[in-house]
């Protein structure tokens, strides 16, 4: 930061006189060994920071960007989906997320009574239709609604192994849903949820988003955007980091096609370090994952209940959820203050380190035929489980703690009398066209032993 009058006294130090101070100080032990940690990214965390640090050397911290509470819900049931968006809406909701299952859903009856002028919507479609998605584009411009569209057929297959029919007829279907918006959502949720570390998670998302470019029109281009659902983890300064540096790998990739810049990011909590036993602690973990997204600068925020993993939809979880939301925008003034995160040397090093080892490794995915070749050679379910393994290996031997599940349990805990869904990745063996990137909890096997002993 700039010199003000009141450092006007002191000289500056440079980072090698601090580095000599903290070697004095460390009396014969080696300085990387003692003060130095390596990331799962490869990335070398140094205990201080300064101007040589990063190229930014008069950073002034700007407002934090708008960003609205949002509300999952799951859209099944037009009548009873309709009634839960309004409550939350009047109970501090900004925006809602509806998970739409089938074409039988009727869009106009899940917004009855609402201003769709005063919220965003968020559409989740579990099929791929785009008959559907006209009539459903056509109607919500209609009443002047700001919505976006995920109907991210990567993602599908991803997640099931499968296309929603085969490859050809799913693109039809995309590329006559593209031809109608000028926006769509990229689903990049169970990347981090598999275990991807966070320059996996950023380099797919971004060759993710380089499949559905490339098959835009040229004549659409300048006008068409790819938006982002992500998910953000615990490793807090990281994950301010990595929405930093997808919004930079964006605005590189949007560049070369001559596509907005610009990109609308949607972020979720994590499942992956969620537990079962003292679940609580989900708050928690939750907490500093919603503010990270914020600091980071994402448009709208949806923290998932704490007891997701286990129960079904309930109105007390929900309120929760909602309400650590409502208490870091209405009490800690998360939507008032400047940014604290803008002019550290710290985060902003961690973002330049994590967009160029991203953009390295996007590169090679392009060499290799792009990521849906490296999907059918299954070279990114591998790297992933790679990854997903190490972290594993840091949890089973208690150097990544849990607090509750693999450090400080209680044996008084009883879970299984209080399992309403399977909090466990399912690993039936099916068929399917690639191998399925599984999303699978850190706790899980932990769990399953103590409810065994339970």
């Amino acid at each position: 930061m700039s010199k003000s009058n009141l450092f006007s006294e002191f000289n500056d130090v440079s980072t090698q006189q601090w580095k000599q101070k903290i070697q004095f100080d460390l009396k014969g032990k080696d300085y990387n060994e003692c003060v130095v940690w390596e990331s799962l990214e490869g990335i070398k965390v140094k205990p201080f920071y300064n101007s040589e640090d990063t190229c930014i050397k008069n950073a002034i911290p700007t407002p934090l960007k708008p960003w609205s509470i949002t509300q999952a819900i799951y859209a099944g049931h037009e009548e009873i989906a309709n009634k839960k968006a309004i409550k939350a809406l009047q109970k501090g909701a900004e925006s809602i997320l509806f998970t739409i299952p089938n074409e039988k859903v009727s869009i106009a009856l899940l917004l009855k009574n609402i201003d769709p002028q005063q919220i965003v919507f968020y559409f989740d479609f579990q099929f791929i239709s785009a008959t559907y998605s006209t009539i459903a584009n056509e109607f919500l411009s209609s009443v002047g609604a700001k919505f976006y569209f995920n109907v991210d057929i990567i993602h599908h297959l991803t997640t099931s192994g499968n296309w929603h029919t085969n490859s050809e007829e799913d693109f039809l279907q995309f590329d006559a849903v593209a031809a109608n918006t000028n926006t769509l959502t990229l689903d990049a949720t169970n990347y981090q949820n598999a275990g991807a570390n966070l320059v996996q998670q950023l380099a797919y998302s971004l060759a993710h988003a380089n499949e559905y470019l490339n098959r835009i029109p040229e004549a659409n281009i300048s006008s068409f955007s790819i938006n982002f659902k992500i998910a953000i983890g615990s490793n807090y300064f990281f994950e301010i980091a990595k929405i930093r540096a997808l919004r930079l790998l964006y605005k590189t990739l949007a560049a070369a096609y001559g596509a907005p810049e610009n990109c609308h990011i949607l972020a979720v909590t994590t499942k992956r370090n969620k537990t079962l036993y003292d679940y609580n602690s989900n708050m928690l973990r939750s907490t500093t994952e919603c503010m990270s997204a914020i600091l980071g600068s994402a448009d709208a925020v949806c923290n998932l209940p704490y007891d997701v993993i286990y129960h079904k939809s309930n109105d007390f979880a929900e309120r929760i959820a909602r309400n650590q939301l409502i208490i870091l925008k209405e009490e800690s003034y998360f939507d008032k203050t400047n940014n604290p995160a803008d002019g550290s040397y710290y985060i902003e090093s961690l973002t330049k380190q994590l967009a160029d080892k991203a953009l390295e490794l996007f590169k090679e995915l392009e060499k290799g035929g792009g990521f849906l070749s490296q999907l059918k050679a299954n070279t990114i379910q591998k790297k992933i489980k790679e990854s997903a393994q190490k972290e594993q290996d840091l949890f089973d031997c208690k150097k990544l703690i849990l607090v509750g599940t693999n450090k400080y349990e209680s044996s008084l805990d009883k879970m299984k009398g209080d399992l309403e869904l399977f909090p466990f990745a399912k690993n039936k063996p099916r068929k399917s066209s690639i191998e399925p990137i599984i999303e699978r909890r850190l706790s899980e096997a932990i769990e399953q032993k103590r409810l065994e002993n339970e």
